[in-house]
């Protein structure tokens, strides 16, 4: 670690939350960059937001071929940014909600690994949709979102009833998004191949099964990861 950068991180032992004595595989991010995340937090506030804007954007024409009534559980990407952008900033300004960090987490988690699954997985086809820079920031901002859910739990106990909601949330986008939908198709993010014929979007077998085995696999660790982090809090008597 550089000089400037420790001397940062002293600095800011006294104003960050105490790290959990959590094991690797449930806080695996080093505790430097843990420190000097949540030190940069209202910047990463910032681009995030930015993200869920060009999200939106990225989207526009998927909404205008889904009904109005499904839009809230469409972009699921830009959601998951707005979540974690929300869950810092609402920390930093002492009136956080444990349920809009057990979103956050699930969020940049389930999106931070499905959107780089599909990428690459259907490699050819998003490709051939897509410049080459524009694949790689996908995938890198995707993996980034991933990287970012780790800092949660250094503010967040992850109380059952949080992580209840976001099963609830995420669980129903899966619903929707693969097997049962509200209104017309299935409201997942476009795929290769996918086209709109005749009014209603097709999905394209065994790319549509994929897909759903990517994102419930992501819920169930999710799921998983929140609780396991909880019981080892209330194991070393650090919930708060």
């Amino acid at each position: 670690m550089s000089s400037g950068l420790a001397s940062l991180v002293d600095r800011l032992d006294g104003t960050l939350p105490a790290p959990d004595p959590l094991p690797r595989w449930l806080a695996p991010l080093p505790r430097t960059v843990e420190d000097v995340g949540l030190s940069l937090a209202w910047a990463i506030v910032a681009i995030n937001l930015v993200g869920t804007a060009f999200g939106f954007w990225y989207y526009r024409f998927q909404f205008s071929a889904e009904p109005a009534v499904i839009w809230p559980l469409v972009p699921d990407s830009p959601v998951a940014t707005l979540f974690i952008a929300l869950s810092l900033a609402s920390w930093k300004l002492g009136r956080q909600s444990e349920t809009l960090n057990a979103l956050a987490f699930f969020g940049c988690w389930k999106l931070g690994l499905w959107t780089p699954f599909v990428l690459v997985v259907f490699a050819d086809g998003f490709l051939a949709a897509n410049s080459i820079p524009m694949y790689a920031f996908l995938l890198g901002s995707h993996l980034m979102m991933a990287v970012e859910a780790f800092l949660i739990h250094r503010y967040s106990d992850f109380p059952v009833a949080a992580v209840a909601a976001a099963v609830a949330w995420y669980g129903l986008n899966d619903l929707v998004d693969y097997f049962v939908p509200v209104v017309g198709t299935p409201h997942h993010t476009l795929l290769p191949g996918q086209r709109v014929v005749d009014g209603a979007i097709t999905h394209l077998s065994p790319t549509h099964e994929l897909a759903a085995a990517g994102a419930v696999v992501l819920t169930l660790t999710a799921t998983f990861l929140t609780l396991a982090t909880r019981v080892k809090k209330l194991e070393a008597g650090r919930v708060r």
